[in-house]
C-alpha cells in the first residue's frame, strides 16, 4: 500500500525516474512508468526485464506490462502497483494460466492479433502431466507457462531465438528434464537430453537444418505434454513412420508387444536416443536387434536370419548394378536409361526395409525379388556398356595400328623416291654432272 512506502524509498524511486534513458521513455505507451521506473534499476532482477521486453512479441503488438501483471501504468511510483488498481505482481502457478488465458483461450482477442494461432493451449494443458500435477497435487515445480516461453523475451516458434524453436525446444525442455536434482524427487531419468542429442533426429536438426525433424514437442506433444503410452508408441512414431507403422500394426509383434506391455517401435529402435536404421539391426549377428529376443533355433530367429539374406542378396546385386553403372557412365558411355531404370531397384531396396516391420519372410522376398530384377537389368546394361567400351577401344586400336602402319609406308616410300632421285643425280654423264 502507499502508506507502507517510506519517504526515502519514494525520494529514492524519484531519482531514479530522473535518470531514466530516453529510449525508455519512449516506449510508454507499451509500459508507462513501469519501463521507466525498471528499465533504470540497477538491480538486474528487476531491469533486466524491462530492457527485454522492447524485442518480446507482445510489446511488438502493443501489449504493456499491465496486460500480465496489473497494476495501473498511468499512475506514478509505488501507487502504480496498489491492488486496488490491480496489481498482481509476478504471475505464477494456477494464477499464471488464468493470466495467459485470458488472451490465449479468447478466440476473439486471438483473431485480433493472430488469428492463426490456436486457443486450446491452456485446456491441453490442463490435461498434461503437467497440468495436472499442478491443478491436482498443488506441485509448483512444474513446468508452467513461463517456464517454456520465456518471459519478457518470448518470440515467434520461427525465430531462431525462440526458446521453442526446433533447435533450442531440446534446451528449453531439458533446463529441468536433465536437472537431476528437480528430477529426482519424480523418479525420471535425468538422461533423455544426452541420449537425444546423439540421435538421427537432433542430426537432422542440428547439422543437415531439417527443421520438421521430430524434437521433443513433436512426440511428446508441447501443451498437453505426456510421456507416449506404452499402447500410442507406434501412433506416434507413425505421424512420421506412416508406412512402418502401419506394416507393425498388422504383425504379430504388435499383438505381442502389446500383451508383454512392451512399448513397440522403441523396443528396437529406442526413444531418445535412435539412431540409423542399419540393415545391421536385422538378423541374428552380433549387434543385431532381433539376437535380443531370438535365437537360430526358433521360429522368429528363423525369420529374422531369412530376411537378412534376403535383403543382403538384394543390396550386393544393386551395388554392382551401381557400381558397372558408374564405371560405363565415367567412361563415356551412354547408360542414363539403365541408371534412371535402376531408381525403380532403389525403391524396392526402401520397400523391402519396410516390409521388415510386417515381421514376415513372404513380404520381404516378394520386395527383394522385384529388386533383383531390376537390379539385374542394371547389371546386364552394365556389361554391355562396358563390353561396347572395349570394343570400341580394340577397333579403336586397330583403327590408329592402320592409320599408324599407312603413314609409316608412306614415310618410307617417299625416303625411297628421294633415295632414287638422288642417287640418279650422281651418274657420270647426267645433266649437271660435268
Amino acid at each position: 500500500m502507499r502508506g507502507s512506502v517510506a519517504a526515502p524509498q519514494v525520494a529514492a524511486l524519484a531519482a531514479v525516474l530522473l535518470l531514466v534513458p530516453q529510449t525508455i521513455r519512449g516506449q510508454e505507451d507499451q509500459g508507462g512508468s513501469c519501463l521507466a521506473c525498471h528499465g533504470a534499476l540497477p538491480d538486474e532482477r528487476l531491469g533486466t526485464p524491462a530492457r527485454l521486453f522492447p524485442t518480446d512479441i507482445h510489446a511488438q503488438r502493443g501489449f504493456g506490462c499491465v496486460a500480465c501483471h496489473g497494476g495501473d501504468a498511468s499512475a506514478d511510483g509505488f501507487e502504480a502497483m496498489e491492488p486496488a488498481r490491480g496489481f498482481l505482481g509476478r504471475p505464477r502457478g494456477r494464477m499464471l494460466l488464468d493470466v495467459c488465458g485470458r488472451c490465449h483461450s479468447s478466440a476473439e482477442v486471438m483473431r485480433r492479433y493472430n488469428p492463426g494461432l490456436r486457443v486450446d493451449q491452456v485446456t491441453e494443458y490442463r490435461s498434461s502431466v503437467h497440468g495436472q500435477r499442478l491443478l491436482q497435487a498443488g506441485d509448483t515445480l512444474v513446468a508452467t507457462c513461463s517456464s517454456c516461453h520465456h518471459p519478457h523475451q518470448i518470440r515467434p516458434p520461427s525465430d531462431p531465438q525462440s526458446s521453442v524453436h526446433p533447435l533450442n525446444v531440446p534446451a528449453t525442455c531439458g533446463a529441468c528434464h536433465a536437472d537431476t536434482a528437480r528430477m529426482g524427487r519424480y523418479g525420471i531419468p535425468t538422461d533423455q537430453l544426452r541420449k537425444y542429442q546423439q540421435s538421427i533426429h537432433w542430426r537432422m536438426v542440428s547439422v543437415e537444418g531439417d527443421l520438421s525433424a521430430p524434437t521433443c514437442n513433436d512426440c511428446h506433444g508441447n501443451h498437453g505434454a505426456a510421456p507416449p503410452g506404452v499402447n500410442w508408441v507406434g501412433n506416434v512414431c507413425g505421424q512420421c513412420h506412416a508406412t512402418m507403422a502401419d506394416k507393425f500394426r498388422g504383425s504379430r509383434h504388435s499383438q505381442t508387444f502389446a500383451m508383454l506391455g512392451v512399448p513397440g517401435c522403441a523396443v528396437c529402435h529406442g526413444n531418445h536416443d535412435i539412431h540409423d536404421a542399419t540393415i545391421a539391426m536385422l538378423g541374428l549377428d552380433s549387434g543385431a536387434v532381433c539376437a535380443n529376443c531370438h535365437t537360430a533355433a526358433d521360429a522368429g530367429g528363423t525369420v529374422a536370419a531369412g530376411m537378412r539374406r534376403l535383403i543382403d542378396s538384394l543390396e550386393t546385386r544393386f551395388d554392382s548394378a551401381s557400381h558397372l553403372l558408374e564405371r560405363a557412365e565415367r567412361a563415356g558411355m551412354e547408360v542414363s536409361r539403365a541408371r534412371f531404370e535402376l531408381e525403380a531397384a532403389q525403391n524396392a531396396r526402401i520397400a523391402a526395409r519396410t516390409a521388415v516391420h510386417s515381421f514376415g519372410l513372404v513380404a520381404v522376398r516378394n520386395e527383394v525379388v522385384a529388386g533383383l530384377a531390376l537390379s539385374d537389368s542394371g547389371v546386364a546394361a552394365g556389361r554391355l556398356a562396358l563390353r561396347e567400351l572395349n570394343s570400341r577401344r580394340i577397333w579403336l586400336a586397330v583403327s590408329v595400328t592402320i592409320i599408324v602402319a599407312l603413314i609409316a609406308g608412306v614415310v618410307l616410300h617417299i625416303r625411297q623416291l628421294e633415295r632414287h632421285a638422288k642417287a640418279g643425280s650422281n651418274v657420270p654423264g647426267s645433266r649437271g654432272g660435268s
